[in-house]
């Protein structure tokens, strides 16, 4: 019988139950991808992240899936990956490490205050939404934009965002992979932000990484600014800080442990 140890590990958070929860394998030997996705299917968790190293030293492959499918890029996987591989003692604290992914290579550095993740900044550009152009289920759309499989609708207020109730089945009908609202932040946080993602299998997801590459890029384009704390206003909820440096992100978070185990095959 073969075991493989796994992790979930609660992202973009500092207290359990919070933040973004994703299931870690960190691998000896590469698995099928079939297997791969099984697994995932089994945690039924946003993102499963599957770590194998590599022949070259501070080097890994790293590979994210949902429930339903392998996806590009993902921030609260890969955040998780590296705390759990500092905890585990596959990395030194403050040791770059190297995910070779589909996305290109991404860098992280954890240690005991956190974790930065050297992410692509994803370009988005203004349009308008076919379906939601003046409004997502009655909250008015102020401005959108559009990024590779992904939208953005910016809504009125902090409060609009965090009160919408969407429906799901509405939301797959009318996007390919996920929409994105925002609006600017009242408090402690300049943005705010949701994630619904029917059509990947996450009706909404907890704290969303990748979002928050385009994110950067759309209140840039707004305001000019390259450094934001943000908060994703889920039931969960979470929080981290967004730098821009070029085409690159900087995203800043914590993680904490909440439960080990083995697959047994």
């Amino acid at each position: 019988m073969k075991k493989i140890p796994i992790t979930v590990v609660d992202a973009f958070t500092k207290k359990t139950f919070g933040g973004n929860p994703a299931g870690v394998c960190l691998l000896e030997e590469e698995l099928p991808k079939e297997l791969m996705q099984q697994i995932a299917s089994e945690m039924n968790l946003s993102e499963t992240a599957f770590v194998l190293r590599s022949s070259n030293p501070g080097e890994f492959n790293l590979r994210w899936f949902t429930p339903t499918l392998e996806i590009d890029l993902c921030g609260h996987a890969t955040l998780a990956s590296s705390f759990w591989m500092l905890r585990s003692g596959w990395v030194n604290p403050g040791e770059l490490m190297r995910f070779q992914t589909r996305s290109g290579e991404l860098r992280v550095r954890a240690d005991d205050q956190g974790i930065t993740m050297d992410f692509p900044l994803l370009p988005t550009y203004l349009d308008v939404h076919p379906k939601f152009s003046i409004e997502f289920f009655g909250k008015k759309v102020i401005q959108a934009a559009q990024l590779r499989k992904n939208w953005i609708l910016e809504l009125e207020s902090e409060d609009d965002v965090r009160s919408v109730i969407p429906d799901f089945g509405i939301i797959a009908e009318n996007s390919e992979e996920g929409i994105i609202i925002t609006a600017a932040g009242t408090g402690e946080f300049d943005i705010v932000s949701r994630f619904f993602g029917p059509n990947v299998g996450v009706p909404e997801d907890p704290v969303t990484g990748f979002a928050h590459c385009a994110l950067m890029d759309y209140w840039n384009q707004k305001t000019g600014k390259i450094h934001l704390k943000a908060y994703q206003a889920s039931r969960r909820g979470g929080s981290l800080e967004i730098e821009k440096h070029d085409d690159r992100v900087f995203l800043k978070g914590n993680a904490v442990e909440v439960l080990t185990g083995t697959i047994q095959l």
